[in-house]
């Protein structure tokens, strides 16, 4: 019935049947809302899942065929769901112009020493954050150690107060000084200030012409060289348009000793100080120089986009976006003979999500008072390059682009009694989950102390959203579960983290509880068909990181 409402019925009539259901039926809009989520299917989340976290699809890595395969079933899928296409001329696809580079073996970092010079070998002992033709040091430039180098007014801490690192290149520890307060740096959770990238702009804003980052948590076997490894094996990849970056290499403290070879202090004794928090900057009496060797291309990638216009005149030009990123790593470093990353809960299940929200969009038989944009984006993995670019060159203006959901992964282990609004405590449309969960006699949780909240809200396009002033969440699954336990919730979220996360056995092949996510993906479309309908637009709450932005 609801099928035949969107193909065959005008609009009028589709408004007479839903006002007789209505009547007829003596049903508010939430109750009617209630019911009308059974159209989000488990054998649709299935199929679509399973497609694109197929081997076939090799990885759906940016710029590979895997990834073409993807956006042309996502834009087939819109067309089917009759969505319409807002791409580039007439499509669902808006081209993203994208550079990609690899590093060579025979690149050459060199240390020079008291008169003498060691290289340091690529993957055995460092390996590089960016590559290309902006990583060339073609003479020698001293190192200075700056701690964790961070500058931190608002904590009165700075690890660049007594040296100079105009045009040489800083070296410094993983992390942020370890603390219990929670007045400094967070106490025991991280801040923005331990994020490699937060550093990188640190020394540049210094002067520093590059900088090395060794990974102090090595010592403690929290993540081991091999791992680091592993996470580079991929392609940098970038916008055509990005500024030049920098030498930013991390290295393995085997090979990191080295530096220090003639300091006033070893690496032993910095890590050391490390533990104890009393950590000092000083001059390190060594240079080093970098001649990269690189495979360098430029491709076209694409995000995918589609449109379903809001039928509220006062309301027209204002618009949610959904959005879910639809690529992931690719073909990398064999596990257990399998080097497919397939990506299926990070992020096939998320576009499956999205394209169910999408169906349900479709067929609702009245139109939602906003605009929604169906957006899915590529090259999340690479830095969130495609919603940025979105963002750059957006479709509908920011300033009238109301607020964003973006799905990133749906719950796997068992139906929740409540959620995690990751952001919502920023806007208000924090208050619009609590109003929605209690729609749907379910609650809002905070997230575990396990985890980060800063840290999630970082971790995918959401971010970008909330950066370019549009106020934006990520509804995550609660822990406190309907058939197992809060502790192995909890365990089952670590041990996926630690052991399939950016594996190859993120595959169709791992326990899913797909009652679970067909529940996690009846929320997000409900709170996003709730959201697509408020008449009180959202807002930042005063204060927060992201209200300065003011596109509201």
């Amino acid at each position: 019935m609801k099928y035949l409402i969107r193909n065959n019925t005008s609009i009028l009539s589709r408004l007479l049947i839903f006002a007789i259901f209505y009547t007829a039926n003596c049903y508010s809009q939430d109750l009617y809302l209630k019911k009308y989520l059974n159209i989000i299917s488990i054998d649709s989340l299935k199929s679509h899942t399973s497609y694109l976290g197929s081997d076939d699809l090799l990885g759906r890595a940016t710029g590979t065929l895997g990834e073409r395969k993807a956006w042309n079933y996502i834009a087939a899928q819109l067309s089917k769901y009759q969505i319409r296409p807002y791409g580039d001329n007439g499509t669902y696809f808006q081209a993203v112009p994208m550079h990609g580079s690899r590093p060579l073996p025979n690149s050459l970092l060199t240390l020079f020493s008291a008169g003498r010079k060691h290289e340091f070998k690529l993957q055995r002992d460092y390996l590089l954050y960016r590559s290309g033709a902006q990583t060339f040091i073609p003479k020698p430039l001293p190192l200075v150690f700056v701690g964790y180098g961070i500058i931190a007014p608002e904590y009165d801490y700075s690890d660049y107060k007594s040296v100079d690192v105009v045009d040489k290149i800083v070296v410094f520890l993983s992390g942020e000084p370890p603390s219990t307060d929670s007045t400094f740096f967070d106490g025991i959770y991280p801040t923005i200030y331990s994020f490699p990238d937060s550093k990188q702009r640190i020394a540049i804003s210094q002067g520093a012409r590059g900088s090395i980052m060794i990974p102090a948590a090595i010592q403690n076997q929290d993540k081991t060289w091999y791992d680091w490894v592993n996470e580079f094996a991929f392609e940098d990849v970038t916008l055509a348009y990005s500024v030049s970056s920098n030498l930013s290499v991390v290295m393995n403290p085997n090979a990191a000793r080295r530096l220090f070879a003639r300091a006033d202090y070893g690496l032993n004794q910095i890590l050391r100080m490390n533990r104890s928090g009393d950590i000092s900057s000083f001059p390190l009496r060594t240079a080093i120089s970098f001649n990269g060797d690189f495979e360098q291309r430029e491709f076209i990638g694409n995000n995918v986009v589609g449109f379903l216009k809001g039928e509220n005149a006062t309301r027209k030009n204002t618009t949610v976006i959904l959005s879910a990123h639809y690529d992931h790593l690719g073909i990398g470093r064999a596990v257990k003979g399998d080097s497919i990353y397939n990506g299926v809960v990070d992020n096939a299940i998320g576009v499956a999500a999205l394209l169910e929200c999408a169906r349900a969009f479709g067929f609702y038989p009245l139109p939602p008072a906003h605009n929604v944009l169906f957006l899915f984006v590529t090259a999340e993995e690479k830095g969130l390059l495609g919603s940025q670019f979105y963002l750059d060159h957006p479709y509908i203006p920011l300033d009238k682009t109301i607020a964003n959901v973006n799905i990133d992964g749906l719950s796997i282990f068992d139906r929740v009694n409540s959620v995690i609004g990751i952001g919502a405590q920023l806007s208000t449309l924090g208050e619009l989950l609590t109003s929605v969960t209690s729609m749907l006699d379910l609650g809002v949780s905070r997230l575990p102390n396990q985890f980060i909240e800063f840290e999630s809200l970082m971790r995918s396009d959401q971010i970008a959203f909330a950066q370019a002033g549009i106020p934006s969440i990520l509804i995550a699954e609660g822990v406190d579960y309907v058939n197992i336990s809060t502790e192995d919730g909890i365990n089952n979220m670590i041990h996926w983290f630690e052991n399939i996360y950016h594996t190859p056995f993120d595959d169709i092949n791992q326990q899913i509880n797909w009652d679970s996510a067909r529940q996690h993906c009846q929320i997000i479309f409900a709170y996003a068909m709730k959201l697509a309908n408020v008449k009180q637009l959202p807002e930042w709450k005063s204060g927060t990181d992201f209200s300065d932005y003011g596109q509201q």
